[in-house]
């Protein structure tokens, strides 16, 4: 198989990441040498690469890396794939530049790890309850350089008794049943769904959120479409001011938050 033959096997964006993977090469030297022989034990691995894409199973397992706020993350089917709409949850933290951050859920890492990065006097702890999700966390933290405090528990269970000038979380937000649940089927469902209409997780965060958070901090929570008003609700009954929501790129209410006075 020569280079170009594998180039031709799929999406050929997605077969030149592929290779790139497998082969150590830029993609721009693949492009550059289509003519060029692939070893049989490459090809061997690209070919099986290539079904398991063929069977839906996102890049981002198969070459085992994602890029995340310019993070270069791990991820496996242990955790979430970091997306693009999360990268708000950092900017609007980023902007209020608190002295301590907890992160709920931290999944990869990626939130904690980006604001740690951009913030590097911040206190910055993440809290995940799957052990194996938050080996993933960890590892993602040696191989960036970067120093999280990480602990293992269910939401505020790890951190009792202290306060934080922002707690952030992207929770899980799917409703069960939701028909989009089949094309995330290779990720963790645990980190997905959430209840009948999505809102179980937050549901238990925002109450316990208030007695959690320093004069003046800050809730944010990533939620799904159509579920902002609710979000909103949620933090308003919990004693929060300043509750507003802010969207994503693409205009789609994304953020909720409030903060307490």
């Amino acid at each position: 198989m020569t280079v170009g033959e594998a180039l031709r096997a799929i999406d050929p964006r997605e077969a030149r990441m592929l290779l790139a993977a497998t082969t150590g090469f830029s993609e721009a030297s693949l492009l550059s040498s289509p003519e060029r022989a692939l070893a049989p034990d490459v090809a061997r691995l690209f070919l099986q690469q290539v079904e398991r894409r063929k069977s839906g199973e996102p890049i981002a397992y198969i070459v085992g890396r994602k890029e995340f706020y310019s993070l270069d993350l791990a991820v496996n089917p242990a955790v979430l794939i970091p997306r693009p709409e999360t990268e708000l949850l950092v900017d609007l933290v980023l902007q209020r530049k608190p002295a301590s951050v907890l992160d709920l859920g931290t999944g990869s890492g990626a939130i904690a790890l980006a604001i740690k990065k951009h913030l590097p006097a911040a206190q910055v702890a993440a809290v995940e309850a799957s052990a194996a999700a938050l080996a993933v966390a960890q590892r993602n933290s040696v191989k960036n350089g970067i120093e999280v405090e990480f602990l293992h528990g269910q939401w505020f269970a790890a951190v009792a008794g202290r306060r934080f000038g922002v707690i952030v979380s992207n929770p899980p937000y799917v409703a069960a049943g939701d028909p989009h649940l089949a094309d995330l089927r290779f990720e963790p469902q645990y980190a997905l769904v959430s209840g009948g209409d999505g809102l179980d997780a937050i549901r238990e965060i925002v109450p316990l959120a208030p007695k959690h958070l320093a004069k003046g901090g800050w809730l944010l929570l990533e939620h799904g479409i159509g579920q902002d008003k609710e979000v909103r609700a949620l933090l308003g009954r919990a004693g929060l001011e300043s509750v507003q929501t802010w969207p994503d790129l693409a205009g789609i209410p994304r953020v909720s938050g409030g903060k307490v006075e």
